[in-house]
């Protein structure tokens, strides 16, 4: 089959899945889940046979429509990278597929539920395939209203529908900044055709390429969850534990990382975006680090360590290193997929998210536990697990960077981050697979069914060893955007600067082991002390957030919709009641009774006869 046909066939497979499955009647589970599975293999095996195939970018374009010099167009460009993130997306949503045929055994709306995970895949990788701005936009709102779907997929759970809202309305402020952005470019470059665009970027305005690298920010912001529009993300964990997979690990959250790399000449020329990505990338690592440190919900722990991990992704752009960033999101969709789907594992075995209820189950549940080890360490950045080799490579590129205090500062706020990081994962290892059992459903767990259980251990081979991907010849150019004129970054570097990571993350995993062993029984985050409730609560932003957006907002379309109705709806409904009352009332005046009828009409012609009598009179 030839490349032409393979590359928009990749987010086809999945949509005719999703397609077909929303028409499935809810008994059709087997059907439901056969077509789910099939829909994401098929997009994987695509992915693959690209991923072997493309050596040269190559593109794909229809016109759909032209409205005078301005054309609007439809394809897909498929170049190296795009096949490896497509890869990434293809097993992380197939593990998911296979994940939710076992932890939502007895869920009785399962077809619709596989159907939407097909369809947030098909997103995805439209998204990733897509050549054109309008093509790209329509993935990621098709990708939020999803995101929609599957967060409040269990309506019974009391934090699910809000959280569902949560996440639709807090992206949608980012997303539109992203729409002005896609439309400043595509009307002032005469094109929505993502090479025609770029390659149209020197001849506009830098004012005017300025403000879409910055409108553009807004939605990645939004989509992967950085400050300040990150408060949306841990609350998503309200859904079923396989959608946090999902969402952290291949969709979403990595897709924000993933354009600003599709289109980074963008951002380039528009210098000023890469300080403030910088900038709101430092606070998002620390904030999401800290945030970790304090939950009890193991679920909420990897929800933080996401927004943590995505803002190395983001500092790695800011610093000139869209290959690393892009090194970083493969080797982060590995471990963290496996980390949210091993915690679904213990979640089905104990009974409970909380970790205070866990404890000792290592023995009683070693594959999980083994899992988990790996997945942790690639967090880490434990040598010489995926994710010490990318995350190395972020703090290379920030130390290797041009002159400026925006590279040091994303270095020293990242190597801050791995002793927080090691911190809070060493947290979450002890407290979950160490020491006694702390309830019943502790006492009694067991390893999940194999549905559940091979997907897990499928997703630690490349947690462990993905990163070794950087020794490989070529591999740094196979991630390098196009378009773009950058210095070259080494994926596999050793060199001093790393000696400041390792040295945190040991200081980490020594502090909180310590801290635990003095009592094995109590969790070590109590010797947070004071900083405990405002790193729980992350900082309380959330609330300032709720007080001087939400509930403004909340009091204006209050008064609005009172005034819509008393004014608006008030004059409306007045003019239709006045003339019912006059019709009312004329029409009363024709049921007049007989003797007043004739009265009425004798009176009438009294009145026309003097009235001739007089004008005769008078003439």
């Amino acid at each position: 089959m030839s490349l032409d046909v393979l590359g928009p066939l990749l987010p086809l497979v999945p949509l005719a899945a999703a397609l077909s499955g929303f028409v499935l009647p809810l008994r059709s589970r087997t059907a439901a889940a056969s077509l789910g599975i099939a829909g994401a293999a098929g997009a994987l095996v695509v992915a693959i046979v690209l991923a072997v195939r493309v050596d040269e970018p190559f593109e794909t374009v229809a016109e759909w429509a032209q409205f005078g010099d301005l054309s609007v167009t439809a394809g897909v460009r498929i170049d190296q990278a795009a096949t490896l993130v497509a890869v990434a997306v293809g097993v992380v949503a197939l593990a998911v597929q296979v994940y939710s045929t076992a932890y939502l055994h007895d869920d009785d709306r399962y077809p619709p539920y596989a159907a939407q995970i097909s369809l947030f895949t098909a997103a995805m990788l439209l998204v990733v395939v897509s050549g054109d701005l309008i093509l790209l936009l329509v993935g990621w709102e098709v990708m939020g209203i999803c995101s929609y779907l599957l967060i409040g997929h269990d309506r019974t759970l009391p934090g699910a529908p809000a959280a569902a809202v949560k996440a639709f309305l807090v992206t949608r402020v980012g997303d539109v900044g992203f729409l002005l952005g896609i439309v400043l470019l595509g009307v002032n470059s005469g094109s929505f055709w993502i090479t025609q665009v770029l390659a149209g970027l020197p001849a506009l305005p830098a004012a005017t390429v300025t403000a879409a690298a910055l409108l553009l920010l807004g939605g990645v912001a939004g989509k992967s969850a950085q400050f300040p529009l990150h408060t949306w993300l841990p609350d998503a964990m309200a859904g079923p534990t396989p959608i946090s997979a999902l969402i952290h690990a291949a969709t979403m959250v990595a897709a924000g990382i993933y354009v600003v790399t599709r289109l980074y000449p963008v951002f380039v020329l528009g210098e000023p975006s890469l300080v403030v990505l910088g900038v709101l990338a430092a606070i998002t690592v620390l904030l999401g680090a800290l945030a970790a440190t304090a939950q009890d919900d193991i679920k909420r722990v990897l929800a933080w360590s996401t927004v943590s991990q995505i803002g190395y992704m983001a500092a790695a752009l800011a610093v000139g290193a869209p290959a690393v960033a892009l090194f970083h999101l493969l080797t982060h969709a590995a471990f963290k997929a496996l980390l949210f789907l091993g915690a679904g594992s213990v979640i089905h075995g104990v009974g409970s998210n909380s970790m205070s209820e866990m404890g000792g189950l290592r023995r009683r549940m070693p594959a999980t536990f083994w899992s988990m080890t790996i997945g942790l360490g690639a967090l880490i950045g434990l040598p010489p697990l995926a994710g010490f080799w990318s995350k190395d490579a972020v703090l290379h590129a920030a130390a290797t960077a041009d002159a400026g205090w925006l590279p040091w500062l994303v270095y020293g706020v990242g190597a801050a981050g791995v002793l927080v990081t090691a911190w809070y994962a060493g947290r979450l290892w002890l407290r979950t697979f160490f020491g006694a059992a702390r309830s019943p459903g502790a006492e009694t767990a067991h390893e999940p069914p194999w549905p559940m259980a091979v997907p897990v251990l499928v997703l630690a081979v490349p947690s462990a060893l993905l990163g070794l991907l950087a020794f490989a010849d070529g591999f740094g150019e196979r991630l390098t955007p196009f378009a773009v004129d950058l210095p070259e970054v080494e994926l596999a570097h050793l060199g001093a600067e790393t000696a400041v990571p390792l040295i945190a993350l040991l200081l980490g995993l020594v502090l909180v082991w310590a801290l635990w062993r003095r009592d094995t029984a109590l969790d070590p985050a109590r010797f947070l002390g004071p900083l405990r409730p405002a790193f729980d609560n992350a900082f309380w932003l959330d609330t300032v957030q709720n007080r001087l957006v939400v509930r403004p907002v909340v009091a204006l379309a209050r008064r609005v919709a009172l005034a819509d109705q008393r004014v608006v709806d008030g004059a409306v409904e007045s003019t239709g009641q006045g003339a019912a009352d006059a019709g009312d009332r004329l029409a009363a005046w024709h049921r007049a009774g007989l003797p007043r009828a004739a009265t009425a009409l004798l009176a009438g012609v009294l009145l026309l006869g003097l009235a001739a009598a007089l004008y005769g009179s008078a003439t």
